[in-house]
């Protein structure tokens, strides 16, 4: 794994279990794990995720992979119940050496983790790996060349040019979606389909645009430490991004748009 550009701190776990929720409806639409019993979630950090997938799949059996103690403390807590019950166990592994046997999963799924990799393809091999033959995986993977915003907001955007660029030099990739279905294909998967979910605002939903535009500010704020440290950005560029995001919420023309990829595939 790479750098984690957006920390370990509380106020960042907190965040993820929000944005779990802000994606949740468009990522799942097209998820459908009814006929699978177990499952793998590598990169399943505090578990928000996972307490998706279960409230969703109250079937499944769960076999979570984190490299991260911080994250694995905070999802232990979180998810203390299912994990007594038995639904839910959590592992600290590298997720290129996953502590599994082969054929063992029915499926598995990953959501914003391959962004920070540096061989996302030796971990989709390692899925592919333990999974059953006929097991699925699902892939939501960031694009971050779609994000658009309107009006013009060049301290945002400025913002947005460093943050990505600040992540590809620490050999993460914020741009890893469009490569998915190569990637899949390389690491053995079949079957493969892609599709790109959007979040887009603009007068038609003004509520559901301010909460967007909320979330993405918390997202930003999460990497300016190392971006400062770095010397990538100053506070004159975070606080010229905060105030335009906010005025953003207010104009009646504000438009935000944001596209990922979801990927799907079988191991055959």
């Amino acid at each position: 794994m790479t750098d984690y550009i957006h920390g370990f701190s509380k106020a960042e776990q907190d965040r993820l279990y929000k944005q779990a929720r802000i994606h949740e409806n468009i990522i799942f639409e097209k998820i459908d794990f009814s006929n699978q019993q177990r499952i793998l979630e590598v990169g399943s950090g505090v578990g928000a995720q996972t307490q998706i997938l279960l409230e969703r799949f109250p079937q499944l059996q769960i076999d979570c992979v984190d490299a991260s103690s911080e994250q694995i403390k905070r999802a232990s807590e979180t998810l203390k119940d299912s994990i007594k019950s038995g639904k839910v166990k959590i592992y600290q592994s590298d997720a290129s050496q996953l502590p599994f046997s082969e054929d063992s999963m029915d499926g598995a799924f990953i959501c914003w983790l391959l962004e920070h990799v540096q061989d996302p393809i030796a971990i989709l091999q390692e899925i592919r790996r333990v999974l059953k033959s006929g097991g699925v995986i699902y892939c939501n993977e960031v694009f971050n060349s779609t994000f658009y915003l309107h009006p013009y907001s060049p301290a945002m955007l400025k913002y947005w040019f460093e943050f990505n660029d600040y992540q590809w030099s620490i050999k993460g990739d914020p741009f890893v979606g469009g490569k998915l279905a190569n990637y899949l294909m390389k690491a053995g998967f079949q079957n493969i389909t892609t599709q790109v979910l959007t979040h887009q605002y603009d007068n038609r939903t003004p509520k559901r645009r301010a909460a967007f535009i909320d979330y993405w500010c918390n997202l930003m704020l999460s990497g300016a430490p190392d971006l400062i440290k770095t010397g990538r950005v100053d506070e004159k560029i975070v606080n010229g991004m905060k105030d335009e995001l906010q005025k953003l919420k207010t104009d009646p023309d504000a438009v935000i748009f944001y596209s990922w990829i979801q990927a799907r595939a079988v191991a055959l």
